[in-house]
């Protein structure tokens, strides 16, 4: 595999993608978008109507359509609005996340169609979630977007975020980079659901700087795998007492390649980490890593992943890692992967149960993780889906 800048060193062929696409004009209110595509957004989370959200922000292949807060202590606009708004933005810019980091870093940087930039207000409290989606609606499109999440001293931000494809559309490039910033006393709960294609290519590049006192909530739900997803995000835990919570829920269908990680890196004292992800395979091939790297005395961290194979063709490679560099720290880690047990499929159906229904109820109940910040909508949505996703995997 080649090492030169300018051609991944993954396996992708980039050839296969093009990158103009069409512009389309700003909506008032996403309610106006199509009932199929209103459909699509539901199912990755983002609400049209925008009931109990304090903004929205829709970017369509290459075009920002729609952009709205009324909420004064938070603000949502395209990152490259932000850019030029903001002369202080530079400090931000590319420090979590280097733009030269690899093929993927690079390649958002010098096509960068825009993507979001939201900011909480020092103090502010964003009682409801403000959300945004990155949709493509053009086959074969490459998306290249760098949004930027900034919770300000002492402030509480939720958000919802979905990334998702129109239902014409099977294949595709997302090349997304995301760097947050979470400061002083401050709370960031962010919570993604992917909703793609079963053809797309997709490239997150995240990380995340939390400081003093800091609260970093990850929720990261993937039902309708890509054929090929790969991220790792990294959250550093730079301040005393800073906290970090990652969530994953994924299943791969056959055919689908999902090498999906995550990484936190203590780095003061009384810092606490737990990253617990849960993997299903119907057919499909999930790498599931997990790295917990302790750097001071005082330190807690625990990591989980568990992963239910469902059948012979699928495959979960579990890579839990620990690594203790001070004295006096707490770490562990636990990782499972089995099958279904035969007694608790009698068990249920001695209950009345046929053997797909005790199935598919055993899943949702692996699958069904009680997710910390999510809104009670959302998570009747998500049980929503989980149950649609045992009826089609089954």
């Amino acid at each position: 595999m080649s090492n030169r800048k300018n051609v991944p060193t993954d396996d992708l062929d980039i050839s296969l993608y093009h990158e103009v696409a069409a512009s389309h004009p700003e909506l008032t209110d996403l309610s106006q978008l199509s009932p199929e595509d209103q459909k699509v957004l539901l199912m990755s989370g983002i609400d049209p109507s925008g009931k109990e959200r304090s903004g929205s922000f829709f970017q369509k292949d290459h075009s920002v359509i729609h952009c709205q807060t009324d909420f004064e202590g938070a603000e949502i606009i395209s990152a490259s609005k932000a850019r030029e708004k903001y002369a202080w933005l530079k400090d931000y810019w590319g420090k979590a996340v280097p733009v030269d980091k690899d093929y993927y870093t690079r390649r958002a940087e010098e096509h960068q169609e825009h993507g979001y930039f939201i900011r909480s207000l020092p103090g502010a409290e964003v009682h409801y979630p403000l959300q945004a989606c990155l949709y493509l609606s053009e086959d074969k499109l490459a998306q290249d977007v760098h949004n930027i999440v900034i919770a300000e001293e002492g402030s509480s931000l939720n958000i919802i975020t979905g990334c998702a494809t129109a239902p014409s559309v099977r294949s595709g490039l997302h090349v997304g980079v995301s760097e947050f910033y979470v400061k002083k006393g401050a709370t960031l709960s962010f919570t993604m659901i992917h909703n793609w294609a079963e053809e797309m290519a997709v490239r997150p590049r995240s990380a995340v700087i939390v400081e003093e006192g800091g609260t970093y909530i990850s929720n990261y739900i993937c039902l309708v795998p890509a054929r090929d997803l790969q991220m790792y995000p990294t959250t550093i835990l730079r301040g005393k007492g800073a906290v970090a919570t990652i969530n994953t829920v994924l299943l791969a269908t056959p055919g689908s390649l999902m090498d999906v990680g995550s990484r936190v890196i203590l780095q003061a004292e009384e810092c606490k980490a737990e990253i617990i992800s849960r993997a299903v395979s119907t057919g499909g091939k999930i790498i599931a890593r997990g790295d917990l790297v302790g750097e001071k005395p005082g330190i807690k961290a625990h990591l989980e992943c568990k992963g239910l194979l469902l059948s012979d063709q699928g495959v979960i490679h579990s890579i839990p890692e620990l690594q203790g560099r001070a004295a006096n720290l707490d770490m562990s880690h636990e990782a499972a992967i089995g099958k279904i047990a035969q007694e608790e499929i009698e068990y249920l159906m001695s209950r009345g149960l046929s053997e797909h229904e005790a199935t598919s109820l055993i899943v949702k109940g692996f699958l069904s993780l009680d997710i910390i910040g999510l809104p009670d909508d959302l998570k009747k949505e998500l049980n929503r889906m989980i149950d649609e996703t045992d009826t089609n995997a089954m």
